[in-house]
């Protein structure tokens, strides 16, 4: 009973010093993930708005569509000067969530996207993602990089003024009204007008 008691006592101490390093490790990896995503944000954000110096998350700015979901919002500034705003956005895609930075300029043109996390199909809705992936590959612009310099009062329609992505109508229209909603939801609070709600697009075509 006694040699029992005793190995219940040290299987309790090797359990309860193991929980206790394990919370050690946790904390030191989450702090260490948290500062990566936090430095991979900040570098995504100076990639939209290169000239802008400071980057502070801010409230205020909606979405005019239902199926695009607002999770961060950023201002960019110039000295004192504001350059524009940029939104993490999630719009549900071929195969989910779809998460997006697009940078938004206080001129009215979109100053820039880039695709964070996706699950759509490698080959085919993943290349929205992809910096391999041209819709002209003469002038070197991928899928994403089309949006740049696009003024916010654009038609954004798949196929008319948005290259599409070869065989991925829905992923395309999951951009596109993304980008879309960013451009007119900065443009609205810049100007501090209200937000008009756009209905959203098909899923198909």
């Amino acid at each position: 009973m006694k040699n029992m008691l005793k190995l219940g006592i040290t299987l309790a101490l090797f359990a309860a010093a193991a929980c206790v390093m394990l919370a050690f490790v946790y904390t030191g990896t989450a702090r260490i993930i948290a500062q990566r995503q936090q430095a991979d944000l900040e570098a995504a954000l100076k990639e939209l708005f290169p000239g802008a110096d400071a980057f502070n998350e801010i409230s205020g700015i909606q979405s005019p569509d239902p199926s695009v979901t607002i999770e961060s919002q950023y201002e960019a500034r110039r000295g004192a000067e504001l350059a524009g705003a940029a939104l993490r956005l999630s719009r549900a895609g071929y195969g989910g969530p779809i998460k997006m930075l697009v940078g938004v300029g206080v001129e009215g043109k979109i100053s820039g996207v880039k695709i964070l996390e996706h699950q759509d199909t490698p080959g085919l809705g993943a290349n929205a993602a992809s910096p391999s992936y041209f819709v002209d590959r003469a002038k070197g612009i991928t899928f994403y990089g089309q949006f740049a310099g696009k003024s916010v009062f654009d038609p954004f329609k798949v196929k008319e003024d948005v290259a599409a992505i070869t065989a991925s109508t829905v992923t395309s229209q999951a951009v596109v009204s993304a980008v879309r909603a960013a451009g007119l939801g900065v443009t609205a609070w810049i100007k501090g007008e209200p937000i008009d709600t756009v209905p959203g697009e098909g899923e198909t075509e």
